[in-house]
C-alpha cells in the first residue's frame, strides 16, 4: 500500500485509536486479513467469521511485525477501532484509489471473468505496472484489499467485480469507481438467486452506469445482452467480439491440434496473428475483451498479439492441464461450473482429445434454481452429441440429472455412470484409465472435484518414483 500513517489510516476510517504511542508511525506493508500474511508494516484487518475471530490474532500479528489492528473493539496492542471493519476497509481503499496515479479497470461477467482478468493483466504488465485481482477475490472484501495492494509505482489496476445480486457491483464501483469498465457476458450463473437473465444483465450493468465521460465501456458484440448495456452508460463504447462491426474483433478462429485456439486480431489500428497457450475455444472471447482493453490504453496490435499468444494460466483449477508419463492427460478445471462453463469446457475437452479416449468427470452446478434440473439434462445430453467417451456424474441429486440426460439421449448405457462422491470417481478412473485417456475433471467448487485431478497426478508421481528407485 501507498504509505500512509496510523492517524491519517484513522481519520480516513473514521476510528478511534487504542494502545498506539506514536500515531505517526506508517503503515509501509501490505493490508491483509490472514495472519499468516503479516509483514513489518503491515494492516492486519481483524474480521469476525463463522469459524475465526480475527481478533484473536492480534497480539500475534503485532508481534510479527503489524503496525496496527482495524479491528471493532480494543484488543490490548495498536489499534483502530471502528463499528464496522468491512466499510472501514472499503473507505480506506476509496482513499488510496483517489491518490494514485493509476488508471482503474473494473470486469465483470457470468463467465470467465478471473481467466480475462488474468490474461488482462499478462497483457497489460508487459506494458506497465499493474495490479490485478488474485484468483477470483471480487467481491466486498476481497476487491478492497486487492487495490489498497498498489502503490504509486502502479500504473494500472485491474479489478474483478462479482455480483450476488442487484447493488453489489454498485457497491463495489463505490469503493473503486473504474475508468473503463469491461462486461463478458451475462448467463445463467447463480441464476437461481437473481431469479432470470434480465436481473443478471441488469446488475452486470450496474458497472457500465458507474463510468465517467471520458470513460470506456468495453462490451461484448456477441451477446445482446452485454451490447444493450451501451444505452445505460454515457462512457465511450467500444465493442468486441466476432461481431463484423466490433472494434475488436477475430477472424479466422481455428483450434490447433492440442485444442489451442488460433485467430487473426482485428483493432482499429491493425491486426496480428495470435495463438493462445490457453485450451478451448471459449478463450477467444476472453482474448478479445483483453485485447480491447490493452488497445484503448495505447498498446500496439503487435505487442498485444505476442502478449496473448505468451499468456499462461495464473489461477489455479481453470482449464490446468497436466500430462502424466504414462500419456493420461487431467484437464483440471474444478475450480467452479455453470451451465456456459460446462458447454465450453466439454468442447474443449473433445478438441484436445482426437483419436484419443476422453473422460468428462462432472458433478453438481449449484444456484441454477428452477432450471436446475434442466441444465444438467442438458448437459448430460450434450455429453453424447460430442461424443465424449465415457460420462462420470458424480455425486447426488444433480449427478443424476447429468446421467440420465446422457443415457436419454443415447442410450448411453456403459458410456454413463453415476458414482456417489470423489473417492468413488478416483476408484473408477483407477480401474479404467489407460495410456493416452483424456480427463476432465469440473464441478462448482462446493462439489470438490480437485480431489479427483490431484489424486491422478499424484498417481502418477507415485508411479514414476517408483519407476526410478527400481532402476
Amino acid at each position: 500500500m501507498i504509505a500512509l500513517s496510523l492517524a491519517e489510516i484513522a481519520s480516513v476510517v473514521g476510528g478511534q485509536t487504542y494502545d498506539i504511542p506514536d500515531s505517526a508511525v506508517q503503515v509501509t506493508g501490505p493490508v491483509v486479513r490472514d495472519s499468516r500474511e503479516v509483514e513489518p508494516g503491515s494492516l492486519f484487518v481483524a474480521f469476525v467469521g463463522e469459524r475465526a475471530d480475527g481478533h484473536d490474532y492480534a497480539a500475534d500479528v503485532v508481534a510479527a511485525g503489524a503496525a496496527a489492528v482495524l479491528a471493532s473493539r480494543p484488543v490490548g496492542v495498536p489499534a483502530i477501532v471502528v463499528d464496522d471493519v468491512q466499510r472501514a476497509l472499503g473507505a480506506l481503499a476509496r482513499h488510496v484509489v483517489e491518490r494514485l496515479g493509476a488508471t482503474l479497470v473494473a470486469l465483470t461477467g457470468s463467465v470467465g471473468k478471473t481467466s480475462s482478468k488474468d490474461l488482462l493483466a499478462q497483457v497489460l504488465r508487459r506494458h506497465a505496472p499493474t495490479v490485478f485481482t488474485p484468483g477470483s477475490l471480487n467481491n466486498e472484501i476481497g476487491l478492497p484489499l486487492t487495490a489498497l495492494s498498489a502503490t504509486d509505482e502502479t500504473r494500472f489496476l485491474v479489478l474483478e467485480m462479482g455480483a450476488r445480486g442487484i447493488g453489489h457491483i454498485r457497491y463495489l464501483t463505490g469503493l473503486t469507481p473504474p475508468k473503463i469498465g469491461l462486461v463478458l457476458n451475462v448467463g445463467t450463473a447463480h441464476i437461481g438467486e437473481f431469479g432470470g437473465r434480465e436481473q443478471i444483465a441488469q446488475a452486470k450493468g450496474e458497472l457500465v452506469e458507474a463510468l465517467p465521460a471520458d470513460g470506456a465501456a468495453v462490451l461484448n458484440a456477441d451477446d445482446p445482452l452485454v451490447r444493450a448495456m451501451a444505452s445505460r452508460t454515457k462512457a465511450r463504447v467500444i465493442l468486441f467480439g466476432e461481431a463484423e462491426d466490433a472494434d475488436v474483433r477475430a477472424e479466422n478462429v481455428r483450434l490447433t491440434e492440442n485444442g489451442q485456439p488460433a485467430f487473426t486480431l482485428h483493432t482499429p489500428s491493425g491486426c496480428s496473428d495470435v495463438t493462445l497457450r490457453l485450451y478451448g475455444e471459449h478463450h477467444v472471447s476472453n482474448a478479445l475483451a483483453a485485447a480491447a482493453v490493452a488497445h484503448e490504453l495505447g498498446m500496439s496490435v503487435d505487442e498485444i498479439a505476442l502478449a496473448l499468444s505468451e499468456a499462461g494460466t495464473l489461477s489455479r483449477w481453470r482449464m490446468e492441464v497436466t500430462e502424466r508419463p504414462d500419456g493420461v492427460t487431467v484437464v483440471n478445471d474444478a475450480y467452479n461450473a455453470n451451465p456456459e462453463s460446462m458447454r465450453a469446457a466439454l468442447r474443449a475437452l473433445v478438441a484436445m482429445g482426437k483419436g484419443r479416449r476422453t473422460w468428462a468427470v462432472l458433478g453438481q452446478m449449484a444456484e441454477l434454481g428452477d432450471d436446475s434440473l434442466t441444465e444438467h439434462d442438458a448437459v448430460g445430453r450434450l455429453a453424447v452429441r460430442l461424443n465424449v467417451s465415457k460420462l462420470v456424474a458424480v455425486g447426488g441429486r444433480e449427478a443424476s440429472w447429468l446421467q440420465l440426460g446422457a443415457y436419454n439421449e443415447g442410450s448411453w448405457g456403459e458410456e454413463s455412470v453415476h458414482v456417489s462422491d470423489a473417492q468413488a470417481a478416483i476408484d473408477l478412473l483407477r480401474s479404467e484409465l489407460r495410456p493416452g485417456d483424456v480427463v476432465l475433471v469440473k464441478a462448482s467448487r462446493s462439489v470438490g472435484l480437485e480431489r479427483v485431478a490431484t489424486a491422478l497426478l499424484d498417481d502418477a508421481a507415485v508411479s514414476s518414483e517408483g519407476q526410478v528407485s527400481g532402476r
